[in-house]
């Protein structure tokens, strides 16, 4: 079976006290992000690290803190996080080159990962029989990631100790949805294995 791994916004705005949309507690995930994107590197799993990249007046910050701005601190993941055989595949339309990559940061400008034209087209490369999700923030990215993921036909397993959210009840409700949709709830511990 063809997995891929999916690493959702694990951005330094996001994962620390000091980022400009801190999620509360994302820092704890450090370890367990570091074990999925390693352990995906370790077997030659493709590992799709979605970042947010924005323009300094983009549309978004009207409804959310300004964050992730590329070029900022704030835009990059935790060294800890990269593999070293990485390509970044931004939000312009193009070419997926992504051979001999074991890591691919993929730029989007919107919550939904979908959006980003090079989507379906990495999908069509990557050609794997299952996906693994996991990262920040639960009920926004991770859902639209894990959401249309499943509407590959795949299965797909969201890391549940590899999440953080902002709301509880906005958490679960993802997770009931994810899981009525045919989602399979994994740990850290079950994927890499």
């Amino acid at each position: 079976m063809k997995n891929a791994f999916f690493d959702i916004d694990t951005q330094i705005d996001f994962l620390f006290p000091a980022g400009s949309l801190y999620v509360p507690g994302a820092e704890r995930l450090i370890p367990a992000l570091e074990r999925l994107n390693h352990f995906a590197g370790d077997h030659a799993i493709p590992l799709v690290s979605s970042m947010c990249a924005h323009a300094e007046d983009d549309p978004e910050f009207r409804e959310w803190p300004a964050h992730c701005v590329v070029g900022t601190v704030g835009q990059f993941k935790p060294p800890e996080l990269l593999l070293e055989k990485r390509v970044t595949l931004s939000v312009a339309p193009g070419a997926c080159a992504i051979e001999g990559a074991q890591q691919i940061l993929f730029e989007k400008n919107q919550l939904d990962i979908t959006t980003s034209p090079n989507f379906r087209p990495l999908l069509e490369k990557l050609a794997a029989d299952r996906y693994v999700v996991y990262g920040v923030v639960t009920e926004y990215c991770v859902r639209f990631a894990a959401l249309a993921l499943l509407e590959s036909g795949m299965p797909v397993s969201l890391v549940t100790d590899a999440i953080q959210t902002l709301d509880a009840a906005a958490s679960a409700k993802t997770l009931r949805e994810f899981t009525e949709r045919g989602g399979q709830l994994a740990t850290v511990a079950e994927i890499c294995v």
